[in-house]
């Protein structure tokens, strides 16, 4: 009676460890994609001094600085996805990259001071993007392993988790960037 008491409680134990290492590693891709949504704000929220300081400078771009500035605006909607946090966030990138490229035209923009410690902001904030990337994708790599092996997925089927997808560079983003086409387009 003692060892089926014992043996209840053992199993109790590992049951009540599992629940509560799937909760906590659901809990870390939530975190995971709160920190590349702060870093995502951080980008938004430097995007109007890049396209004014920009603006000066490239009259002629005024398609692309409006293309950005409209992604920027729709990206401070509170209704959207995280899907299409991310999908904003690829094509802010590319308008962005676009920015940079035509930058290499205005020799006194790539002096100016203001330009400058905006770049090196930019560049930051896009490392630290890349940085929190890495670390969803850690995080997710994490919680889809513990769903799904043996004893975690039988745990992982009672709550209903199901594997996250980590994120992904699309095959256009893959791309050498031709700077010579960018200029051409």
């Amino acid at each position: 009676m003692i060892i089926v008491f014992i043996i209840i409680a053992v199993l109790l134990i590992i049951g009540v460890s599992f629940y509560n290492s799937l909760i906590g590693k659901k809990n870390q891709v939530t975190n995971a994609f709160s920190a590349i949504d702060v870093m995502l704000k951080k980008r938004f929220d430097l995007l109007p001094n890049l396209v004014e300081t920009v603006k000066q400078y490239m009259q002629y771009e005024g398609d692309l600085l409006t293309r950005v500035v409209e992604l920027r605006a729709k990206a401070g909607s509170a209704s959207l996805s995280n899907e299409e946090k991310l999908d904003l966030d690829k094509q802010l990138s590319s308008g962005v990259r676009g920015i940079m490229v035509n930058v290499e035209n205005y020799p006194d923009l790539k002096a100016n001071h203001s330009f400058i410690n905006l770049q090196s902001t930019w560049t930051e904030s896009e490392e630290q993007i890349a940085a929190a990337r890495r670390t969803y994708n850690a995080a997710v790599t994490n919680y889809n392993d513990a769903i799904m092996m043996f004893p975690g997925s039988m745990f992982a089927g009672m709550l209903n988790y199901q594997p996250i997808e980590v994120l992904a560079n699309t095959e256009e983003e893959r791309k050498n960037v031709s700077a010579r086409d960018l200029f051409n387009s």
